[in-house]
């Protein structure tokens, strides 16, 4: 194949994902086909093929109806050619065209390379069509948009619509809901942040071509914490919050319990709680690093690479934000279901089965050579009968202390919830008064 034909194939949809070694394997074998005025594939094949436009236009059509027209021109002609099994409908050159056909299996389920610095993971070429500007060969190098499955990186390809900003125009504003995931594809934008409300932006950071932005309010479903602004004119492409929840989130964020936790410690994983220092210092794991989520930008980088990173919260919510910026930084990072709460309930639990083993233990209990002896005995019915009541009603004592022992628990924990919302409302008056204060300074 000559070269224009290569960055042709290189262009194509997941292919651009693909480790240079595994790309240049698939190009040796590779063939292109070539047709005039027939079909590539019909309505009811099952063979486990894609086919891909290479030249040309092809119709796709059903019991002779042209349903759409594909051009080797057009951004579509990147994805395979109606790849559903069996095949929905018919494709059809239109005139002469030039195809390959390659096996689905080896496209989406490629083998994994070792990387010194990127282990399992698919990277584009750097030197890949670079002065063309193309904005899909930008965004496939993103290591979250590499990790989707296919079919979940055609359905965003397809949906991202293009924006252009001016400079000086505001694109995300702190306070406001989050509504848009976005792609720089040209310019720069600035990163800035306001304490208070009275106070000066504070720049956190400058984003410039290829890089994401606007995924944590989206995760999270909390108000913007940040503001961007363009500090140039800007090109951006955005996927809505819905789109980027099912197509991006879902399938890159991985969980693990508390009782799953210990292992993954074993395996030498760090543990990262990204709560406040105050939060930190009143519970936390042993071996646990504090670096408060505000504070993850600037300090992500003396993370462990080679190991995994389980993110911890509160509640679970922000470690999904901390944790998808990890992984977009090629971090192994996953997140403890249910954060810090989660941990307390298990203690709690592990508490209440300690003391229902205590109380199980000083309950009197028939052994077996009792229970011979009274056999051999021959002891009445009416005997055996009694000691039987005794012992159900010892159980039943037994019972009734768990179950007021598990009421005490839950009105404590009740108490404790509620007094925490009453301080919570006492800081703010306290954080409004201080600030009162201090504008009257």
């Amino acid at each position: 194949m000559n070269s224009e034909d290569t960055l042709r194939i290189r262009k194509l949809v997941p292919l651009a994902t693909l480790p240079g070694p595994l790309f240049n394997d698939l190009c040796n074998e590779v063939v292109i086909e070539e047709v005039k005025d027939r079909a590539l594939f019909k309505r009811g094949d099952t063979d486990n093929h894609l086919f891909y436009l290479i030249d040309g236009e092809v119709a796709l059509q059903a019991d002779g109806l042209v349903i759409d027209v594909i051009s080797s021109a057009h951004e579509s002609s990147k994805f395979a050619l109606a790849h559903q099994l069996p095949r929905k409908i018919d494709a059809v050159a239109k005139g002469v065209v030039r195809f390959v056909r390659l096996d689905a299996d080896r496209v989406n389920n490629p083998p994994q390379l070792e990387y010194k610095e990127e282990k399992n993971m698919m990277v584009v070429e750097e030197d890949i069509d670079e002065e063309s500007g193309d904005w899909m060969t930008g965004l496939l190098k993103l290591p979250i948009i590499q990790r989707l499955p296919p079919a979940n990186l055609q359905k965003v390809l397809i949906a991202l619509e293009e924006v252009v900003v001016e400079q000086g125009e505001v694109i995300i504003e702190q306070g406001a809901v989050g509504d848009y995931f976005y792609f720089l594809n040209s310019g720069q934008c600035a990163v800035t942040r306001k304490p208070t409300p009275n106070s000066k932006d504070i720049r956190l950071a400058v984003l410039e071509k290829g890089e994401i932005f606007g995924e944590d309010a989206l995760i999270t479903d909390a108000p913007r914490t940040v503001s961007v602004t363009a500090l140039t004119d800007m090109s951006l492409l955005r996927l809505s919050k819905k789109q980027f929840i099912s197509l991006i989130k879902a399938p890159s964020l991985a969980f693990v319990s508390y009782e799953e936790l210990p292992a993954l410690l074993q395996g030498g994983a760090a543990v990262l709680d990204i709560r406040s220092p105050d939060e930190f210092d009143k519970h936390h794991l042993d071996g646990a690093i504090n670096v408060p989520f505000f504070s993850l930008r600037m300090q992500f980088k003396n993370l462990n690479r080679d190991k995994p990173v389980v993110v911890i919260c509160r509640d679970g919510r922000s470690s999904e934000a901390g944790a998808f910026f990890l992984l977009k930084n090629r971090y192994k990072a996953v997140i403890l279901k249910g954060g810090m709460a989660s941990i307390a309930e298990a203690e709690q639990t592990e508490e209440i089965q300690e003391q229902v083993e205590a109380t199980a233990e000083t309950l009197p209990q028939l052994e077996q050579e009792d229970t011979f002896e009274l056999k051999k005995q021959a002891a009445s019915p009416e005997e055996l009968l009694q000691k039987l009541k005794t012992e159900n009603e010892a159980l039943r004592r037994a019972v009734r202390q768990l179950n007021e022992k598990c009421n005490r628990l839950d009105m404590e924990k009740k108490q404790i919830e509620d007094r925490f919302v009453m301080l919570s409302k006492h800081f703010e008056q306290l954080k409004q008064m201080l600030q009162t204060l201090k504008n009257k300074a």
